[in-house]
């Protein structure tokens, strides 16, 4: 898969900075077609369920500007099928060895060498599937608990602006609170 713009095999995308923004009213339409795309691309593979997750997926809450999704396969036996289907969608496969998350497989769609969407496929039946959906469902019925994740995004996107796993391991705590309060 050629990635663009690449130094030592690893393409521009991996190492952009976390950037927060102001929400954007289109982000829902663009979770919606984004959702319709994969599903189409993804019914081959009998994927019957793709959710528009993540901050982007929440009205009024600030992000960074990149559409996060998650689908579920039943089973990720087929992920070089997939990989190769949806790389003519430009998305590109990050591996398990890479993504250090054994329990899903990991595609960001690129678009001008930036990250545009996230895709997380998950085996039915995984346990995070209900937690994230809970988490962003939780926030949409819950102003006071969206501002309190939105300042701290803000704060943790200014101190780990280089690091991604930094950043979201860093979010973790307040994610467990909302899930378990």
């Amino acid at each position: 898969m050629d990635n663009g713009n690449e130094h030592n095999n690893i393409p521009v995308w991996a190492f952009e900075r976390i950037e927060i923004v102001k929400p954007d009213p289109d982000w829902k339409e663009k979770g919606i077609r984004e959702r319709e795309e994969l599903h189409n691309v993804l019914s081959a593979f009998n994927v019957k369920q793709v959710e528009h997750i993540g901050s982007t997926a929440i009205s009024n809450l600030p992000a960074k500007p990149i559409i996060d999704l998650m689908a579920s396969v039943p089973s990720l036996e087929l992920i070089r099928e997939i990989a190769e289907t949806l790389a003519l969608h430009h998305w590109h496969y990050v591996p398990p060895k890479l993504d250090k998350k054994p329990w899903r497989r990991f595609f960001v769609k690129v678009k001008n060498d930036k990250r545009v969407a996230h895709l997380q496929l998950m085996q039915k039946g995984e346990e995070r599937w209900e937690k994230l959906l809970a988490f962003r469902d939780k926030l949409r019925t819950d102003a006071h608990l969206a501002n309190e994740y939105a300042v701290m995004k803000s704060q943790l996107a200014q101190e780990f602006n280089d690091d991604r796993e930094r950043y979201t391991e860093a979010k973790t705590e307040f994610v467990n609170k909302v899930l378990f309060s």
